[in-house]
């Protein structure tokens, strides 16, 4: 059986926020909004108006999608019986949002402030432990109702956030062409439609095209065609291209890296842009593929090797244990379409580390926290 899913509906542009109240108020009357304390300050846009019989009761996130803060969020969803929960943060809120309307069975609104991750569109959350190491995939039956992206809200975020969400969105294709190689199930159980392979594939060619214009727009704080794009492939074609084809290796690598304590302070999307460098090692990609992704991570600001993950020290035993989780029972790696082990996994990681050394040239580049 082929399946394909996405969100109940998806609008993006500029100022959209604004028109909020129009769109969720068909949905439902009460909720519950769960804020990125950086966002706070847009809170006063989300006051309660008697005329749309719309009430809200915001709640700050403490910081990490955890067992703990799911139950702590859905206990405030209960009291004050809502009827709805709106995430309006980066991923890891809009993950527990997405657990709270869950368990809760509510309504759910994503409010993304970052292109960082597809965590809008998709029907899972990611959850971690109190101390920030990846513990499993939850998956529910139905994906958000809808995700409303605010591109100026995503223009003046920090740069550095939009790339990360290329590097998540960089995995797509080649994890949906594994998974349609090997013929494995996709996020929802069934097997990929040509139609979310060809999305998986446009995410692609769209970071191609527009990632470094994007940039260039987003560290000038304003919008443009090439940006909106992006905001897009980030967050649309990359949610429905990997939930509707499925994970490979680059998010079970990934997954291995938050194990690593040197590790903790870089995003998500960083961290899987090396793990598509090590599945195109692992798969044996050619040198034009390797080096296109190469090349296209170095002019948005990516990372390509260990050391610009902060893994200076110990790396070969570092890398012993982070094949090894990536290769724990379930793992996504399983959906290569060959035989997985844990020291070709080592052996790839090794060898994304210094082919991205060597196209970065023997002095290894630091990236630039502060962008």
């Amino acid at each position: 059986m082929r399946v394909i899913q996405s969100p109940g509906k998806y609008i993006q542009g500029p100022d959209a926020l604004c028109s909020l109240n129009e769109y969720i108020q068909p949905l439902g009357s009460r909720w519950l909004i769960l804020v990125d304390p950086a966002m706070k300050h847009h809170l006063p846009r989300f006051s309660t108006k008697s005329a749309d019989n719309l009430h809200f009761h915001p709640e700050l996130f403490r910081g990490q999608c955890s067992r703990q803060e799911i139950q702590r969020i859905a206990e405030h969803a209960e009291s004050h019986r809502c009827d709805g929960i709106i995430g309006f943060g980066g991923g890891k809120v809009l993950d527990t949002a997405k657990a709270v309307a869950f368990h809760q069975r509510l309504r759910s609104v994503m409010l993304p402030t970052v292109a960082s991750t597809d965590a809008p569109t998709s029907a899972l959350s990611v959850i971690y432990t109190e101390e920030g190491e990846f513990e499993q995939y939850l998956f529910f039956p139905a994906n958000p109702d809808m995700v409303i992206v605010d591109s100026t809200i995503i223009a003046s975020a920090p740069v550095r956030l939009l790339v990360s969400g290329m590097g998540d969105a960089l995995s797509t294709w080649f994890e949906a062409q594994a998974c349609y190689e090997s013929r494995s199930a996709n996020m929802s159980g069934g097997q990929t439609t040509r139609a979310a392979l060809t999305l998986a594939r446009l995410c692609y060619d769209t970071l191609l095209q527009e990632g470094k214009k994007a940039k260039i727009a987003a560290e000038q704080k304003v919008t443009c065609r090439a940006l909106e794009r992006i905001i897009e492939a980030n967050t649309y074609l990359s949610g429905i291209g990997f939930e509707s084809s499925g994970l490979a290796a680059a998010h079970a690598i990934h997954n291995g890296l938050t194990q690593l304590a040197d590790c903790h302070h870089f995003y998500h999307g960083e961290k899987v842009a090396f793990g598509t460098l090590t599945q195109l090692v692992l798969q044996n990609s050619s040198d034009a593929q390797i080096n296109e992704v190469l090349d296209f991570c170095i002019s948005v600001g990516l990372p390509v090797c260990l050391e610009q993950l902060g893994v200076t020290e110990n790396v070969r035993e570092k890398m012993r244990c982070v094949a090894d989780k990536s290769c724990s029972e379930g793992e996504t790696i399983f959906n290569m379409p060959f035989c997985i082990t844990s020291e070709n996994v080592y052996s790839a990681l090794l060898i994304a580390d210094q082919l991205g050394r060597q196209k970065l040239g023997l002095n290894c580049q630091k990236l630039d926290l502060a962008a």
